[in-house]
């Protein structure tokens, strides 16, 4: 498949790139995409949360109140879940959080997730380009010129270019991405998936691999 190449204007340059159909047109796999979705979520929980036992409480030692006459429960430490400022049952504990995936279903469903925004159209290729020192409002323009201002925008790079990155960061629904670091999340996290040039081969090359 071929997708015309747009210049920063918004015009057509002329020139066109090929999409390989092993990538950005197989028949996408939603499981997998199910699967990647499931493990980047889970692998971005800190998993810190923590509770103190009865152990973990300060307080105890002393019997609270007396074991007669109050007309309440019998206690012996204030350390008991049962008191106020006690210790918690059964609360959470850190741990890990990490989903592992085979590297055949994760690359699947990237490709999959791929598939789907060339199936929705959602794909744009521009020209490359890049900034002497950062400039938002410029960038701003460009995508002002591709008429895709007001949409959530991955934009991928073919490599990490710090200026690119600063003229974006503080533009609103625009995430920013080396093309080969992108995950399923990321691609279908978006409403255009706004490719430089470059970008097409490094994703080609990445899945010949």
């Amino acid at each position: 498949m071929k997708i015309d190449v747009l210049k920063k204007d918004g015009t057509k340059s002329g020139d066109t790139v090929t999409l390989d159909p092993a990538i950005f047109e197989i028949e996408p796999n939603d499981h997998a995409i199910y699967q990647a979705v499931r493990s980047f979520m889970a692998n971005q929980r800190q998993g810190t949360h923590k509770t103190k036992e009865r152990g973990e409480v300060s307080g105890g030692g002393k019997k609270p109140f007396g074991q007669k006459k109050t007309g309440r429960a019998r206690q012996g430490t204030s350390r008991s879940p049962l008191m106020v400022g006690g210790g918690t049952i059964f609360g959470p504990k850190p741990h890990d959080y990490v989903v592992k995936l085979p590297v055949k279903v994760k690359r699947l469903a990237r490709k999959s997730a791929l598939s789907y925004k060339v199936k929705d159209a959602q794909i744009l290729v521009v020209e490359d380009f890049t900034f002497d020192t950062p400039k938002t409002k410029e960038f701003a323009a460009i995508l002002k010129a591709l008429n895709i201002t007001s949409k959530k925008i991955l934009f991928l790079v073919p490599k990490k270019d710090a200026n690119v990155l600063k003229s974006g960061q503080n533009i609103p629904r625009l995430n920013i991405l080396e093309a080969a670091k992108a995950s399923t999340y990321d691609i279908l996290n978006t409403t255009v998936l706004l490719l430089q040039k470059s970008s097409v081969d490094v994703i080609q090359k990445t899945f010949s691999n």
